[in-house]
Order: structure tokens, then sequence, then C-alpha cells
């Protein structure tokens, strides 16, 4: 009978173990970064074409297209967004750099000279694996085809983080986020740390900042790719693209979207009320998954973004100062913020393959482990085994028969 009791006694131990550990994981979960790019709900992602993705007028009994089925989930869980707060904050612009990487741009060592591509990434402070997964694989700084390629990640304070350094999480548990991400920095080189909330609507401070302190840090970059941390890029491909564009002109290039019209649902976490925005479609953009612009173009942005009013989707608001500059951002069939969707005409085709992704530029939505495992099957000792022995930088994408 005591053996019973005993061995009763043991498993319901065990049960309310596994519950706590199951919650824990579940809390953990949903408090880090996503691990891939949502898709129009209801629907498959629609692949680029070589114009801009228009979203036509919908037919009477059809649900209006919008914004929603490109945006690319919250760095932080959202709840129901407080509008009156925004409104009352929205004019707030600068914010301390927590952490900085002023000599990011000054040239590499002997060989000295400015950098010709700056890649900046958008992260938040918890996601270690998704950096770890960029700076070993297409995000690694130096020489690449002869160009030389520096790199950042951008991030702000972890929702919810207190002012000192320590802070809580769940029931008396404590996190040095902080003395991490000064470690990180000093190994990595590479963190940049804003004194605002690393939340989804604040993405967009997130965006004037950066612009701000590459004009200021990195003011003779050649070219700039910004990018979220669940991309894949073949920046071989990216370079190829810009050997043939002058820096010191106007360029915007990535997956451009026109005619996507805002979300009115108060249920949905994009919804934008008519009186925060009143017409009845947003100005063309490009996707935020990644896009490429020039130095000139760069430094032309920080001062059209400091005369238009903070909107909060930070994508959106950068095709607004493009619109305030007249400037059209230019579309790239290889940059794919929807990822790879498959033919329905050729079912039996593996979307992930790298003679898929050695034709393209940027593809949204894949994890880390992903991310490496692509990186090594394109850049191994032997390549791809493709039809085609060069990678196709411009052109529309062709599916192989």
């Amino acid at each position: 009978m005591r053996r019973r009791l005993r061995l009763r006694r043991d498993a319901s131990l065990t049960l309310l173990l596994g519950t706590a550990l199951g919650l824990l994981l579940y809390a953990q979960r949903d408090g880090g970064a996503p691990t891939s790019a949502p898709q129009a709900r209801g629907r498959e992602a629609p692949r680029p074409t070589l114009g801009s993705r228009t979203f036509q007028v919908p037919d009477a009994d059809a649900a209006p297209p919008a914004y929603e089925g490109d945006t690319p989930a919250p760095p932080t869980p959202t709840g129901p967004f407080d509008f009156r707060s925004y409104l009352r904050a929205k004019d707030q612009r600068r914010f301390p750099l927590l952490i900085n990487q002023p000599h990011k741009c000054r040239g590499d060592g002997g060989q000295g000279g400015r950098p010709d591509l700056l890649i900046a990434v958008k992260s938040v402070a918890a996601d270690f694996e998704r950096r770890q997964a960029v700076r070993q694989t297409w995000g690694a700084e130096g020489r690449v085809q002869g160009a030389l390629v520096r790199r950042v990640f951008l991030l702000g304070v972890p929702r919810g983080a207190g002012t000192d350094r320590t802070d809580t999480v769940g029931a008396g548990t404590r996190t040095h986020w902080r003395d991490l991400l000064h470690a990180e920095s000093r190994a990595y080189a590479d963190i940049l740390l804003w004194a605002f909330d690393d939340t989804f609507f604040n993405l967009t401070l997130k965006e004037i900042h950066f612009l701000t302190w590459a004009s200021a840090f990195c003011p003779d970059v050649r070219f700039v790719f910004k990018g979220d941390a669940d991309v894949f890029v073949h920046v071989g491909n990216l370079l190829e693209f810009l050997a043939l564009r002058d820096p010191g002109q106007d360029l915007l290039a990535g997956d451009v979207i026109v005619q996507a019209r805002p979300i009115r649902a108060r249920a949905s976490k994009y919804y934008i009320p008519e009186g925060v925005y009143g017409l009845p479609a947003y100005p063309a953009y490009a996707g935020g998954g990644g896009f490429v612009l020039s130095g000139a173009t760069l430094r032309r942005l920080v001062g059209a973004c400091a005369q238009v009013e903070l909107f909060p989707i930070d994508d959106v608001f950068l095709g607004m100062c493009l619109q305030r500059l007249r400037l059209t951002p230019e579309p790239h069939p290889a940059f794919r913020t929807f990822g790879i969707s498959q033919p329905s005409a050729a079912p039996h085709l593996r979307t992930f393959d790298p003679c898929f992704y050695r034709e393209l530029v940027v593809v949204h939505g894949l994890s880390a482990a992903d991310i490496w495992l692509m990186w090594r099957l394109l850049h191994g000792p032997h390549g791809p085994a493709c039809a085609h022995p060069q990678p196709v930088a411009a052109g529309p994408f062709q599916w192989d028969s």
C-alpha cells in the first residue's frame, strides 16, 4: 500500500512539473520573435511578377485585400493597439542610443575605403539565434566579390523592461538583457540599441533612427540593404544587381506593393482608424522583409522622413516618405517578401531547394536553421546541381520543368 501511494505521489509530482514546464515554454515562445512571416489568411500568398504587386479592386462579394497579407509578424506580442496613447506620443521622434557602433563604416583595416554595402537587420533582444544565423551566413562582414560589406542589427528595449539593469520576467525570474546585449556588442560590434520599446508599431521609430544613424556614421556608404532577421539573402546576386547602379542616383528596390488598403476592422492588430489615415489606399511601398537603397536615397530620406507625420506601420511610412520625394520604389522580381509559393501546376516540386534560391535575392520567412542550411547548400564545395551554371540576378524567376 505504501509503495502504491508513493508511486501515485511521484506521478502527481511529475505531472505538476510537466505542466509548469509547458506553461513556461509557452510563455517564452509568445515572448520571442516570430519564426516565420504570415501569409494572407485563407489564400495562398501571391507570387511577385515583373511589375509592382497590385491589389485589384475586389468584387462585391469578395473580402477586400488589405495590408495584413504583406505584414510580418510583430516582434513582440501585441494586444489591442492603444491609439489614444499613440496619438499623444506620436511626435516623440528622438530616443537615446544606448549601444552604438561609431567605427562601423571607417574602412577595412589596411584595405580602407568606404563600405560598398551596409546590411541593416531588424531584430529583438531575445533573438540571438537568428542573429547568429545571419552572422554566419549571408550577413558575414568582409569582402564579397570584391565589395566591402558591413553589418548592424537594429534593436529597441524589450517590452516590459525597466530602467534598472535587471528586469522581471514571470514570477521572480530575472534576465540581464542589457548586460547580455553589451557582451554581444563587445563580441561582434554590430548591435545598435535605442531606448524605445521594441514593439511592432515602433518599427517606424527603428526606421527613422537607423536612417539618422547611417547618415551620421556611414555618410559615404554606397548601398544599404535593410531587412528582417528571418530572410535569406543571396548577397552575390544583390551585388551583381547593384554593380550596374550608381550610388549617387536615387534607388529603392524591392518587392513593391501598390494600392494596398488599410484595415478598418478593430479586431485586427493592423487596424488603422480613418482618423489616423483617411485615404482608401496606401502609397506604393517596398515590403519591409527586405529592400535595397542607394546612399543618395538614404541621405534624402533622412530629411523627407523628418517632415512626414509618423505612421505606425514602418514600410508604409517609408512609402509616404518616398512619395514626398516624388520617388517611385523600383520593383524587382527576385525580392520575395511572400516567400516562395508552390506552383499549382507542379505540386511535386519542393520550394525549399537551392536551385530556386540561387535565382533570387531575398526570400522572406525562414527559420534560423533553414537559413543556415540553404547557405551551406548554395555555397558548398560543389554548389547546387542546377541546369544553369551561374546565378541570374535580374529578370523573372523561372520554375524549371
